[in-house]
């Protein structure tokens, strides 16, 4: 990966940077009431948690489902915050065996709140353990090997599991069947990233026009995590080479700096749109075959720039390989094809990829 492409990457991924941790932390809603659009999920969840309060009951464990950056730790910080609670977290990724699992569990106070991102990443065995321990709130843990074996069963105080999962299709059915409420978090509209910009542009101190921040709204891909990025970014330009005050022909400059273009595709965005229409007139094309031809990881490709591009219209992906959409035409600025999927002749093959 180029030096340009790692910066460029970054600054648009929906995934957390390590190195954004306090950024992150300083503008995160501390309550509903302060939580950004996802009204739906936003109304479910105050209903659940205020009933869970005048029972003095832990509430139904809680599944939250959505693309990254959208708010799940943040929504799981908040459900502790509101029960008053005590608050556990963890990754799927990071309980490897079911005897790590178990020591979470018995360390839990009644009413903490766990969450477990990326639960659809734990280990099957920890998954099992995890079952009697939200029904029950029991877990069995086997002392022994073999036949001498033995199972001895520990309580665990009433809690609340709140897991976290950015692809829930690879949940097993009888782990989803165990939460008690999900919630489908979706992109936010460009108003509602405007509302969210406007109160972290008040926590950071960034003086700010609205015109500004609806700039940077509008190139945010629909993702909090970007959007706060970006003013981060504009926040630094106007800092530099301006008054501090960012307006909109502030952002629009600045964001040229960062290659950040008017709809949010970034450098590698436009490399891999370019390389369809250009060197694959439009595609079909494997996701290797790409991946070499912008000179990037086929992860990186995959899992950063399709799904924008596929949500924005820009890219379909077909069983033959991906294709560049009209709309990716027009975007760079060129008349497409009338078989705007390469029928006059045969697809370029992906000599390195079976994967469509």
């Amino acid at each position: 990966m180029t030096g340009g492409y790692e910066e460029s990457v970054a600054l648009v991924s929906p995934y957390a940077e390590p190195v954004e941790g306090d950024a992150e932390a300083s503008v995160r809603p501390r309550r509903l009431a302060e939580f950004v659009a996802q009204h739906r999920v936003r109304e479910q969840l105050q209903l659940l948690l205020a009933s869970a309060l005048r029972r003095g009951a832990p509430p139904d464990h809680i599944l939250l489902c959505g693309s990254p950056g959208l708010g799940k730790t943040t929504l799981a910080m908040i459900v502790a915050a509101e029960l008053g609670a005590g608050l556990r977290i963890t990754s799927g990724p990071a309980i490897e065996r079911s005897g790590d699992l178990a020591a979470i569990l018995t360390s839990l106070a009644a009413g903490d709140v766990l969450f477990i991102d990326e639960i659809h990443r734990i280990a099957r065995p920890a998954e099992e353990l995890l079952y009697s321990a939200m029904e029950d709130f029991r877990v069995d843990v086997v002392v022994g090997k073999g036949p001498g074996a033995t199972a001895i069963p520990l309580d665990v105080e009433p809690f609340t599991l709140v897991g976290a999962t950015t692809r829930a299709g690879l949940l097993t059915g009888p782990m989803r069947d165990r939460f008690g409420f999900v919630g489908q978090l979706d992109f936010y509209a460009p108003d509602e990233l405007e509302q969210l910009l406007a109160r972290s542009a008040r926590i950071m101190g960034v003086r700010a026009e609205p015109a500004g921040l609806a700039e940077i709204a509008g190139r945010s891909r629909g993702t909090p995590r970007i959007a706060n990025r970006l003013l981060r970014r504009v926040r630094d330009y106007a800092e530099v080479r301006a008054d501090g005050l960012v307006t909109r022909e502030l952002a629009q400059a600045a964001l040229r700096v960062y290659e950040v273009d008017e709809r949010g595709l970034d450098r590698l965005d436009r490399a891999v749109l370019s390389a369809l229409v250009g060197s694959f007139r439009g595609g079909p094309v494997g996701l290797s075959t790409m991946a070499v031809a912008v000179g990037e990881q086929p992860e990186t490709v995959e899992e950063v720039c399709e799904p924008f591009l596929v949500r924005a219209g820009l890219l379909a992906r077909t069983p033959r390989g991906r294709v560049a959409t009209a709309a990716a035409w027009h975007h760079l600025g060129l008349t497409p094809p009338n078989d705007i999927f390469g029928g006059g002749g045969e697809a370029a093959p992906d000599l390195f990829s079976a994967r469509p």
